[in-house]
């Protein structure tokens, strides 16, 4: 059996609230409930099981490798809330995005800091 990241955990001072700015955000069927997780299905079979943090929450990166119309849908998305973007994960170039490898890129921030980034096409690689 080949080795496939099946889910991964991300901690929330809210976790619905959060589960929800993803879900409205990426354009994802609302989260299911599994536990004590918010069950946010992206594709792949990976999920990102929301969980409710009891103490200070570090921000992770996660990043989404999308095709060319939902990088519009999304980055739409981004503007219509106002929420500030970057070209880069440093945060240095505001207010664009990049073209690595041929594709586009954009990077902003979730609740508790997460740091989301949509890409068209695979660093290093090429699109599918």
């Amino acid at each position: 059996m080949s080795v496939e990241l099946n889910h991964t955990i991300v901690w929330a001072s809210d976790r619905d609230a959060t589960a929800r700015f993803l879900t409205e955000i990426l354009g994802l069927a609302e989260a299911s409930t599994y536990g004590p997780f918010r069950v946010v299905q992206v594709a792949n079979h990976l999920s990102l099981d929301v969980a409710q943090a009891t103490g200070p929450v570090s921000p992770q990166h996660y990043a989404f490798l999308v095709g060319e119309q939902e990088f519009d849908e999304i980055f739409d998305r981004i503007r219509a809330r106002g929420l500030t973007h970057w070209a880069d994960p440093f945060h240095t170039q505001p207010g664009q995005i990049n073209h690595h490898d041929g594709g586009r890129g954009v990077y902003w921030e979730a609740p508790d800091r997460h740091s989301l980034e949509i890409i068209t096409v695979p660093y290093g690689g090429v699109a599918e």
